[in-house]
């Protein structure tokens, strides 16, 4: 049994909870906001309130935790907080699991935040790969095409948890999803 991290309790938090779940494994998700517990506990997940603007929030919903899914392509939020969290808060994010129980990283690299953000984004974990061995996914389909999104998650958290393949550093990213 693994236990996900999921950085961000919006609908495909949720979603990503639930399946996890289904398939015999446990969830923390993540939001800003009290009202959502709720929801997040519905799914049966844990919710957690932390704010990934504050890494240090997120510090102790690492323990015991095998993969972090850092669900921010659809962030709002001024440009400047929005292109944070794909920059400097992504990378003390990568930093912090360090010397922790996460074995894998599932990056989100498609949403409203601008392209040229997710691409850094995900060079970012592609680096901090290569350097830490952490293994990795990136997760690029279109988080409006539902199916697509939900078939690429569903692969990335697959590769990563070595269900069906090794999970070796770098070794997996999912493919571009084909739009119908």
């Amino acid at each position: 049994m693994a236990r996900a991290l999921i950085v961000a309790g919006g609908c495909r938090g949720r979603w990503l909870a639930g399946v996890l779940r289904e398939r015999g494994h446990s969830a923390r998700v993540t939001t800003r906001a009290r009202a959502r517990v709720d929801e997040i506990e519905a799914v049966g997940a844990e919710a957690v309130l932390a704010d990934p603007d504050v890494i240090g929030s997120l510090r102790g919903a690492l323990e015991h935790v095998t993969l972090v899914a850092w669900l921010l392509g659809t962030a709002r939020g001024s440009p400047a907080a929005v292109s944070a969290l794909h920059a400097e808060r992504l990378e003390m994010m990568l930093r912090t699991t360090i010397d922790t129980t996460v074995r894998g990283f599932l990056y989100e690299a498609a949403g409203r935040v601008p392209a040229e953000v997710l691409a850094a984004g995900a060079r970012r974990v592609r680096e901090a790969g290569a350097v830490t061995g952490l293994p990795w996914a990136i997760v690029d389909a279109d988080p409006g095409d539902r199916a697509a999104w939900r078939s690429g998650a569903l692969a990335a958290v697959a590769g990563l948890l070595g269900e069906g393949r090794p999970a070796l550093p770098g070794s997996y990213a999912p493919p571009k999803s084909q739009k119908s």
